[in-house]
Formats: C-alpha cells, structure tokens, sequence
C-alpha cells in the first residue's frame, strides 16, 4: 500500500516540475526529435492535411506531442518499476512497447478517421455525381460544378472550390479533374472525372450522347452504394442479434447455475 501511496506521490511531482517547467520537456524533446523523425510514417502529414484540412495547425508541435506522450508513459513506468522493485527486463520491454504504442495512437487515429472519411465519400459521391448530372444538362460543366457547391455533401465542397477555381484561373487541361479524383481517391472517382472533363470538351451536337453516358455510370455507382449501404445496416442487425442472444444466454446459465448452487447446497 505505502509502495502504491509514493508511485502516486511520485508522478505528482513528475507533472508539477513539468507543468512549471522545472523539467524543460520542450528542449529535452527537441533534442530527441532527430531520433524520433525517423519513426515518422510516411503518410503522416498526409493525413493531417485530410484531417485538418487548410486550418492553422502546427505540424511540429502535433509531434511534439506524440513524442511527449511517449517518454511521460516511460519515465512513470520506469517510476513506478523502480518503487515496486520490479525492474526487470520483461517489465521494462513490456512498458517500452506500451511507450510506443502511446507514440503511435495518434497516427492510428488519423488512420481511422481517413478510412472513415473515405467509406462516406464512396457512399455519398453517387448521389451527389446524380445531382451534378441534372445541372450539366441545362449548363456547362464548369458553371455546373460551381452551382454544385452549395448542395454538395461538406465533405465535398472544398475540393469542389479547388476545381472551380483552377478551372476559372484558366486551367482548360483535365488536372484540375485529376486533383479532385486525387484528393477524395474512392471506387471509380477517376473514372468519372475523366468521364467529366471529356463532358465539358464535347460539343453541343454531342453532349445528350456524352450525358446519357455519364448518367449510366452514376446509375451504376448508386446501385453499388445502395449495395453496400444494405450490407452494412444487415450485418449490424446481424451483430446486435447476436450480442441479444449471447446476453440472453449467459443470463440463462447464471440463473441455471444460481438456481443448481442453491439446491445442491440445501442437500
């Protein structure tokens, strides 16, 4: 109990020297920095950038912050070993990877969150691909996606203010279509950028041709997000079925058990 009463005192104490900066953690991260930079995933600032977008952000200090996290986990790991007298090397290794896995969280978040943001963009792009359709057929293409934006899913419409502006900057090529494929890079969005810039090329004699064509595809791509839209809302009920059974069950076999403990001790 004492043991358990000085590890607390002693990572109070750790927090107060840091929080009035008699421990300068800043310097002393800085000078690790050149070790951990290179523990840096490559798609690290990548997925800031998705997460945060063009917000004011510090990149460093985000960093900064995993490192932080990390060596705080290990110098009250390493505490707390040191007053159980538990300084093993099991122990030590064990609070090592417990110090990386707190380096990494961040980053795994990150993951998470793009995944996430990926799956909604594959289930909405469809629908929103539909809406810009009826606008191509009363205007061109760029006017199209500029009126677009105001009805667009948010998680469009920065991409969607990206293309609008390369293309009234006078950039007639297909990268600006590209850039956008690029920056939401879900089931076919190439494809349909393509299908796109070759849309807003073609002339008037034409374009009924080239819409029927791109509404077919967006036809296609919204009965595959229905698809998967019906996949996902079948296999949750199938999971909270299964979870009502599992809960069921264990009630039943702990009254069983009760009500077995209960005449056998009556014996």
């Amino acid at each position: 109990m004492v043991n358990y009463i000085f590890i607390a005192v002693g990572i109070i104490i750790i927090f107060i020297f840091i929080y009035n900066k008699v421990f300068d953690t800043k310097r002393f991260i800085n000078d690790l920095s050149p070790f951990f930079s290179k523990l840096v995933e490559e798609d690290y600032y990548f997925l800031l950038k998705i997460r945060y977008g063009e917000s004011d952000y510090d990149i460093n200090q985000l960093f900064q912050l995993r490192v932080r996290n990390a060596i705080v986990t290990l110098l009250i790991g390493l505490f707390s070993l040191l007053i159980l007298g538990q300084l093993k090397i099991i122990y030590i290794l064990v609070l090592i990877a417990l110090a990386f896995v707190m380096y990494k969280m961040p980053y795994f978040n990150l993951k998470k969150y793009y995944k996430a943001r990926l799956h909604t963009i594959d289930l909405l792009l469809p629908y929103y691909l539909k809406s810009l359709e009826i606008l191509v057929e009363h205007y061109t293409v760029p006017i199209a996606l500029s009126k677009s934006i105001n009805t667009a899913p948010d998680v469009f419409k920065e991409g969607l203010r990206n293309l609008v502006d390369k293309i009234d900057a006078g950039d007639s090529t297909i990268q600006p279509y590209i850039d956008f494929a690029n920056e939401y890079p879900v089931r076919d969005s190439m494809r349909m950028m393509r299908l796109l810039y070759r849309l807003s090329l073609g002339k008037q004699d034409e374009k009924h041709e080239q819409i029927m064509q791109f509404s077919k595809t967006v036809s296609s791509l919204q009965n595959k997000a229905r698809d998967i839209k019906y996949a996902e809302r079948l296999e949750h009920i199938e999971r909270q079925t299964m979870v009502m059974l599992f809960g069921t069950g264990g009630v039943v076999m702990a009254i069983l058990f009760i009500s077995m403990t209960i005449l056998m001790s009556s014996y």
